[in-house]
């Protein structure tokens, strides 16, 4: 039975330390700030405390200020190890970003649109006095 407890605790870990293990949050801290922030959700459900448990299994979704990321727990963390090793502790079920228009792309307009040109501006000027 030790062994069986064991083995369940051993896939078990406290949301602050899985986020910074996985190199999701550069440390504990800002990952226990994100967390009391309510900005993670673990099966749907908003995280309040940073020693809340994530599981194997689990589904964790994080909101950054710039984009929202959805995890599947893989494994518990050891360690904060490089890249490579942290990659091995979930799989990223985040949705592909539509692609987003640079501040040039949006600024260009397609033609017609917008202020009338001189020349327009001189047509309607000469439609509407003529229907007075």
């Amino acid at each position: 039975m030790s062994d069986e407890k064991q083995s369940s605790a051993s896939l078990r870990q406290r949301i602050d330390k899985w986020l910074f293990f996985s190199r999701m949050i550069k440390s504990r801290s800002l990952a226990q700030a994100h967390i009391e922030q309510g900005r993670v959700r673990i099966n749907g459900e908003r995280v309040a405390q940073p020693s809340h448990t994530v599981r194997v299994g689990d589904k964790v979704e994080v909101a950054f200020d710039r984009r929202d990321v959805t995890l599947f727990v893989l494994a518990p963390g050891t360690r904060r190890g490089p890249y490579e090793e942290a990659k091995l502790l979930y799989e990223d079920l985040t949705p592909a970003e539509t692609e987003k228009l640079t501040p040039y792309e949006q600024a260009i307009r397609s033609a017609g649109s917008g202020r009338p040109t001189k020349k327009e501006r001189r047509a309607i000027q000469k439609l509407m006095s003529k229907e007075d």
